[in-house]
């Protein structure tokens, strides 16, 4: 009796790690849908500054230790805690602060997820310049699809006439884009020169920066009452735990692992989720055309997730 073919060890451990890779992204849409949720939740209770930087003092009680604990190394050299800190003002200060800071003064979180949603084709067009990768057709197609499929999810929802930059002044929309800003340039910086960075002590150095620039704005223009209450705790609690350290640890990945153009695609999913989590959680209505907006959304980051990048070196050769 022939004896069957033994299994290759190395093959055998390689199965989960690469489950993992794959879940990686769904994971980090999943949870970073729910930072807009969390907002609308918070803000009745603090003012925007104020409520953020409670947040990251609670989550740097929590991420030192940590990584104390599980890494114990820092980054090395003062170039490199530099240029860590320069990204986690890009994208934890400009970003998070643009997008509480747009909807505490009235604008809807699935508008601000939408134009944050901008974000995608404003990194794709910048990485190749400044990081020297260039994009497929397919993937540019994919891209363009992604947008139309969140105007699809978001002006689904809209009443008959009802305009979309209603509500709000110009205060809010250039909150939101200095949001969208942010979070481009800091995944084109963080890519382009902090390669090197350990990646629990690099987010505490990030946190500490952002913390940094949030509590003085909190000083400058804000009052800083807190009404205290168990959604106000229970809202900051799930921003600490699931926002700043579990989706953003993923994000810090996936920029580690990927072209940033990929990732940043990975933002077209944030607004259909959050619709869905919208409709689950406060009954918004989600019409046909919302659904297909989704699907829409998904096939463009498909496309650009699939394709291979069509970089410099593959031109040359």
């Amino acid at each position: 009796m022939r004896a069957l073919p033994r299994k290759d060890a190395s093959m055998t451990s390689l199965a989960p790690h690469r489950l993992w890779l794959a879940i990686m992204p769904l994971l980090f849409v999943a949870l970073w849908s729910t930072g807009f949720i969390g907002a609308k939740f918070g803000l009745p209770y603090a003012e925007p500054f104020t409520f953020l930087f409670i947040r990251f003092a609670l989550t740097l009680a929590l991420l030192v230790p940590l990584a104390h604990w599980l890494s114990g190394e820092w980054p090395r050299g003062p170039a490199l805690w530099g240029h860590i800190a320069v990204s986690g003002l890009l994208v934890h200060g400009a970003y998070l602060g643009g997008v509480f800071y747009g909807i505490y003064l009235g604008m809807p979180a699935g508008l601000a997820s939408l134009l944050v949603g901008l974000q995608p084709l404003l990194t794709a067009g910048l990485a190749g310049p400044l990081l020297g990768e260039r994009l497929a057709m397919r993937q540019w197609l994919g891209l363009a699809l992604g947008l139309a499929g969140v105007i699809l999810v978001l002006g689904g929802k809209l009443d008959p006439g009802e305009s979309l930059f209603q509500g709000f002044g110009l205060g809010a929309l250039g909150a939101v884009l200095v949001a969208l800003l942010g979070i481009s340039g800091g995944t084109l910086y963080q890519k382009r020169y902090c390669t090197g960075m350990p990646l629990l002590s690099g987010t505490v150095v990030q946190y500490l920066a952002a913390a940094t620039l949030l509590g003085l704005g909190a000083l400058l223009f804000e009052e800083r009452d807190v009404e205290w209450s168990a959604t106000f705790a229970m809202t900051l609690g799930w921003l600490v735990l699931v926002l700043s350290i579990s989706a953003i640890l993923l994000l810090m990945a996936l920029i580690k692992r990927g072209e940033a153009s990929r990732v940043a695609s990975l933002f077209y999913l944030v607004p259909p989720v959050t619709a869905l989590q919208a409709w689950w959680l406060f009954d918004e209505a989600l019409p046909p055309v919302s659904l297909l907006g989704m699907a829409i959304a998904i096939a463009g980051v498909v496309l650009v997730v699939r394709t291979p990048p069509a970089t410099a070196d593959r031109r040359r050769t």
